[in-house]
This record gives structure tokens, C-alpha cells and sequence, in this order.
């Protein structure tokens, strides 16, 4: 499978495929709302505002798997948008753990394993694609996402 095959649902419910973003960067993100780790949105929304003219894009997932999250995408897209000024592209709740976890997750972790192999540990884990559709990295869920800041900067000069 590659990562282009995939179909995702945006915060509205309605469904494309991730071609969209063929030959982009992408940081892909499972997210929630009620968090330790959501003033991350803020770092995510920085990388995005600054390279996006460049060919990147941060994706987010919000995920309640962790009990940390509103009821529904649109909640969740909304609170984002309000409290930290997201501009990126939100999308539905998804799983990303077992075996209802999204295929776009199930992809993501099986070709980039973390300290829990296959597993997604918290919130906030972070995948960066190249414009390949291939993973290059897994972020953990503290890692600050500037901390990917050269990696994306390299990703998007080496097109």
C-alpha cells in the first residue's frame, strides 16, 4: 500500500484521497484537544504558516483513543482553530491503536515503528512524509515539532 491510496475523511466528513498532497511534505499528527501536549499546535501552525508556500503540509488527526479528546473532527478542527489559530487542515476522530485503527495510521506505524513498536504511545505522535509518500521519520509525542524544523527544510530543497 502506499500512502497515496489512502482515503481520509476531513472535520466535515467528507472523504479524499491523500494523492491530494502528492509531491508535498507532510507531517502527519494525531492530536487532541484536552491534552498536555496541545500547546503543540502552536509549533505545528509556526512549520505550517512557514513552509507551506514551499510544498508542506501538516495533517491532523484528532484521536479520542487517549480520552483526551471533543466529541467529534468538527469539535475538535473548531477548538484548534479558536484557541491556537490552526489553519492547517483538521480532520474526523479516527482510532490509531488496534485493530479499528485508521489504515492511514496503520500504514504510518508499520513503516515507522516507535518505543512501542507498531503502537502509537500518546497523543501528539508525529509522522514526517517526503514528497515521495515515503516516512522518513517518527517524531515522539514530546518532541517539540520545530525539532523536525531542518529535517522538513532539508525534505523540501531535496525535490
Amino acid at each position: 500500500m502506499n500512502i497515496y491510496d489512502i482515503s481520509v475523511k476531513n472535520e466535515q466528513g467528507d472523504s479524499y484521497q491523500l494523492d491530494a498532497y502528492k509531491g508535498q511534505v507532510m507531517m502527519i499528527v494525531n492530536t487532541a484537544s484536552k491534552c498536555g501536549f496541545t500547546k503543540q499546535f502552536t509549533q505545528l501552525e509556526a512549520l505550517y504558516a512557514k513552509y507551506n508556500k514551499d510544498g508542506f503540509v501538516v495533517l491532523g488527526f484528532p484521536s479520542d483513543q487517549f480520552k483526551q479528546e471533543l466529541a467529534n473532527g468538527e469539535e475538535a478542527a473548531q477548538f484548534c482553530r479558536l484557541d491556537y489559530g490552526v489553519t492547517f487542515p483538521m480532520h474526523e476522530l479516527i482510532k490509531v491503536n488496534g485493530s479499528e485503527a485508521h489504515p492511514l495510521f496503520q500504514h504510518l506505524t508499520s513503516e515507522a515503528k516507535g518505543l512501542l513498536g507498531q503502537a502509537i504511545k500518546w497523543n501528539f505522535t508525529k509522522f514526517l512524509i517526503d514528497r515521495d509518500g515515503n516516512v522518513v521519520k517518527r517524531y515522539a509525542p514530546q518532541d517539540n515539532p520545530i525539532k523536525a524544523e531542518q529535517e522538513i527544510s532539508k525534505l523540501l530543497k531535496n525535490s
